[in-house]
């Protein structure tokens, strides 16, 4: 390696020349190619099983994602006026390109269930917008007769009314996104217009992403430089370890667009990250450069580079495939955005290092050395610190690891109070247009997200028989009265009961399932011969052998959905004595399946991190009990993070589930610095707290470096449009925090009573 360097930067012009080309092409790539990832349902693996039959479940029953918009007049919506719209807003909907008009509802096209002398009737509400006092009333009283419909699409107080446009998954893009948008704003006036539903959720977040991105960037940049400025004290310096980072940044997201890999809402993070942890290759690099001209102040410029690529590039390599082994390890994730992160800051991760070898030695030839006094007096006085503290650690090391061991008894406490949450919604600030339009909503309403349990009979015309039926609405009474969270039901058997009522002039003693099996099949038939028997295919298949139950849900939080599935699964057993299997579909189980995904993707990927990372650390140095010691800082700091994680109630998602893999793939780098320099200053001095002070002046020193610059560009993160990333800036800034101390207190401290270096003297 140290021979290839030293070919490659006999020709500093041609290397730099070469880099640049190469990034311009990336630049190109990235321009013309990048894309945001809208789809909520591409997080996810879709040879999954779960994911398989919920899609065939979906296209059983038509089951799609809905816009909702929710229309609020004060006053009431029984006037003219406010109708009108509804029915102008409908008609609009449905004529867009990327919506079916049979796939909106609204109380100007719900149907009517109705009896008359002559059988069965299936009409809408009203096709004119009734006008005068006699008409709205009418309305009005058959709206209320009518469970079907009231408080489903008009709320309990008559003030709020629902359009539900259902969309399939492929449809949907930005520009749909903002004709929604649009399209409600210019219904304004007297009527308030809220728009949600997971289609507006997925086309918010594509539209803040690069947004956050766009704002995260600059800011990050200038954070670096200022407090690279301030640790290095050279403009050049500065801004040849900045270029290192800003390269491989643009390299990444170029791989990406040539392979054709979109940017999640995660990956949105990936240039922050890259340009926080990316510059400390260049710290070390420039701390030895700078020390060595403080050693040599008579050295040329090219003895001095020379030196600095010598003995720093074996800790440049280490430190770099350490983090980025701690990134690869998320490939275990199932869950798309995840496994891409890891993948691709992986590779920035290494882009960084090259560049840290090649483009800023080549940098330093072509446009010279920064200017530095060179004043060894000042450097010397500056080692007393490291004298004092290496003294001060090793007197109080007893209360270091007492200290140590009860800050990770109460994190231990705290991990088991972590909990997962893949709610999207979770992504916005609380008081964010979509958090309120979503939580209005659900106020007025069952709610915005929902669960399918798809039902599935062992025998054709299993759900006409009267006692699967009365099991159905068991189950749905069942979680409606136990849940607050669950706000409504719809099954096979909500038409039923409407059926039988109005077939018996409207009794509500009628209200139920009829109780025979001939009596169902007639209603059945009736409604087929209706004229719009398409409904009711969303609840029962045509053999009437499977069935869709839906429950709507008032959050789409993955502790919601499993508590709602854990009552269900109380029904299963009286179902199956009837012949009756259940599974579950939509949008919302896969969310849950979702969340499980990320908890094994991050039990298994921590695993495997700390495995190989300990693994390679003992074969680097060539001692496993090495291997372990390297590891005590990175475990500890896993502990303390997931520890007050539980403490402060932050949940697992897809953004802190990053987490782990960034403390072990950043923080082993501070351990591998200082054993590296703890061996080699091993190998001149025969006192081990000699060595000892040494490596607290020389690594000790870079390593706080690295630690303060990475953790203000991750504080950067604080100030992300979104929660879930700020949460991750300030806890990884805190694990790094961690890592520093650990490394330089309870790792040297282990080292230095090891002896692993002083055994053969």
């Amino acid at each position: 390696m140290e021979k290839v360097l030293s070919k490659i930067l006999k020709r500093p012009v041609l290397t730099l020349i070469l880099i640049l080309g190469i990034t311009g092409v990336f630049f190109f790539a990235m321009k013309e190619n990048t894309r945001m990832e809208t789809d909520l349902d591409k997080y996810m693996p879709e040879s999954h099983p779960s994911f398989i039959y919920s899609n065939q479940a979906e296209e059983w029953f038509n089951i799609k994602d809905g816009i909702i918009i929710a229309v609020e007049n004060k006053s009431g919506i029984y006037n003219s006026e406010t109708l009108a719209k509804i029915k102008s807003l409908t008609k609009e909907l449905g004529a867009m390109e990327e919506v079916d008009k049979s796939d909106v509802t609204s109380l100007y096209t719900a149907d009517n269930i109705t009896g008359s002398e002559w059988g069965l009737e299936v009409e809408p509400f009203f096709t004119k917008v009734p006008e005068g006092e006699s008409k709205l009333e009418a309305l009005r009283s058959a709206v209320k007769e009518n469970d079907m419909v009231y408080k489903r699409l008009i709320s309990e107080d008559e003030t709020v009314a629902l359009i539900i446009a259902n969309i399939a998954d492929d449809v949907f893009s930005e520009a749909f996104y903002q004709d929604i948008q649009d399209l409600a704003a210019s219904y304004g006036g007297e009527e308030t217009i809220y728009v949600a539903g997971r289609p507006i959720v997925e086309g918010t977040m594509a539209t803040l992403g690069p947004a956050d991105m766009a704002k995260m960037v600059p800011v990050v940049i200038i954070v670096i430089i200022l407090v690279l400025y301030l640790l290095m004290n050279s403009v050049k310096a500065t801004l040849m370890t900045l270029a290192v980072v800003l390269f491989s940044v643009l390299w990444t997201f170029g791989l990406m667009a040539v392979a054709g890999i979109p940017i999640y809402a995660v990956s949105t993070m990936i240039p922050v990250m890259l340009i926080a942890i990316g510059v400390a290759d260049g710290i070390h690099l420039i701390n030895h450069l700078r020390q060595y001209l403080v050693r040599y102040p008579d050295a040329d410029s090219d003895s001095a580079i020379d030196d600095m690529t010598k003995h720093m590039w074996k800790p440049v390599v280490m430190t770099s495939l350490t983090t980025a082994i701690g990134f690869v390890s998320l490939l275990t994730s199932q869950v798309y955005p995840i496994k891409y992160f890891g993948l691709f800051t992986a590779f920035g991760v290494m882009m960084a290092m090259l560049f840290s070898l090649i483009l800023l030695p080549a940098g330093l030839k072509v446009m010279g050395l920064p200017k530095w006094k060179r004043d060894r007096k000042k450097v010397i006085e500056k080692t007393g610190f490291s004298i004092h503290y290496s003294a001060f650690i090793l007197k109080h090391k007893l209360a270091a690891l007492l200290i140590t061991a009860a800050i990770i008894f109460l994190s231990l406490w705290g991990m088991t109070n972590v909990w997962i949450d893949t709610s999207f919604l979770s992504q916005f600030e609380k008081d964010s247009g979509i958090v309120q339009a979503d939580r209005f909503i659900n106020d007025n309403f069952g709610g915005t997200s929902t669960l399918n349990v798809i039902l599935d009979a062992e025998e054709p015309d299993a759900f006409k028989n009267p006692e699967v039926l009365k099991a159905i609405v068991e189950l749905q009474d069942d979680l409606e009265i136990s849940l607050d969270k669950v706000g409504n039901s719809f099954s096979i058997a909500d038409y039923l009961n409407r059926m039988n009522m109005v077939m018996h002039a409207d009794d509500p003693a009628y209200d139920r399932i009829p109780e025979t099996n001939e009596m169902v099949a007639q209603y059945l038939l009736l409604y087929e011969m209706s004229g719009d028997p398409e409904n009711i295919w969303e609840v029962v298949d045509y053999y009437y052998q499977k069935a869709n139950l839906t429950f709507q849900l008032k959050d789409d939080s993955s502790q919601t959905i499993s508590t709602a599935i854990a009552l269900i699964e109380e029904h299963t057993s009286g179902l199956r004595e009837l012949g009756i299997s259940v599974k579950y579909a939509g949008s919302g189980y896969k969310a849950l399946v979702f969340s499980q995904l990320i908890l094994e993707g991050q039990i298994l990927s921590i695993l495997i991190s700390l495995l190989i990372v300990i693994a390679l650390l003992a074969l680097m140095f060539r001692n496993l009990l090495l291997g372990f010691i390297a590891a005590l800082p990175i475990v500890i700091t896993a502990i303390i993070s997931f520890g007050i994680m539980g403490i402060l109630n932050i949940p697992l998602s897809t953004t802190t589930a990053l987490l782990s893999s960034i403390a072990i793939g950043i923080g082993i780098d501070y351990a591998v610095h200082f054993i590296e320099m703890y061996r080699n200053n091993a190998l001149g001095e025969d006192t081990k707290i000699r060595v000892l002070e040494n490596t607290m002046q020389h690594s000790g020193k870079a390593i706080l470096y690295n630690a303060l610059v990475v953790i203000a560009g991750f504080l950067v993160l604080t100030f992300s449009l979104f929660p879930p990333n700020r949460a991750l800036g300030a806890l990884v800034s805190l694990n790094m925090f961690t890592s520093f101390i650990g490394t330089i207190s309870i790792m040297a401290i282990f080292l230095y009573q090891s002896n692993i270096f002083f055994k053969k003297k």
